[in-house]
């Protein structure tokens, strides 16, 4: 594993990039509000280069989590192999959905909507289209109850 990022300094690297993408903060922004530059704000969100500690609660700060929000969901193994001895490191899915374009424009839209009912009806939507092969018209009219 030598030269190769810590998988905690990954994971914490893509949580920084996870939060400020949801922000809609550039790399440079971020960078310039911590005296960096882009580049840096880059190694640290691969987990090239590792984030000390009062680095990291500066940057919580600026982002509005606490320090420990880059640690949430940390993989099962994350000091350095699973219990099957493999790498650890890789993003969780829920990271991966939220850090793709369409992912962080489908949360950036669902969070704007306040009425909960619609929230609900959307969530049976995508639920109705991920659990069939039903074409998505159809399971338009299914999550609203037949009604298009």
């Amino acid at each position: 594993m030598a030269g190769q990022p810590h998988p905690i300094d990954i994971h914490v690297g893509s949580r920084v990039r996870m939060r400020r993408v949801l922000l809609g903060m550039s790399q440079e922004e971020l960078g310039r509000n911590l005296g960096l530059t882009f580049q840096q704000v880059q190694k640290y969100e691969k987990g090239t280069n590792r984030i000390s500690a009062s680095r990291l609660a500066q940057i919580a700060e600026i982002l509005g989590v606490t320090p420990m929000f880059f640690f949430d969901a940390l993989p099962e193994g994350a000091t350095g192999t699973s219990k099957n001895g493999a790498a650890a490191g890789n993003t969780p899915p829920i990271e991966s959905i939220l850090q793709s374009p369409d992912g962080l424009q489908l949360n950036r839209a669902f969070a704007r909507i306040e009425d909960p009912k619609v929230r609900r009806t959307l969530v049976d939507l995508v639920r109705a289209v991920a659990d069939s092969k039903v074409l998505p018209a159809d399971a338009v009219s299914k999550a609203s109850g037949g009604a298009s």
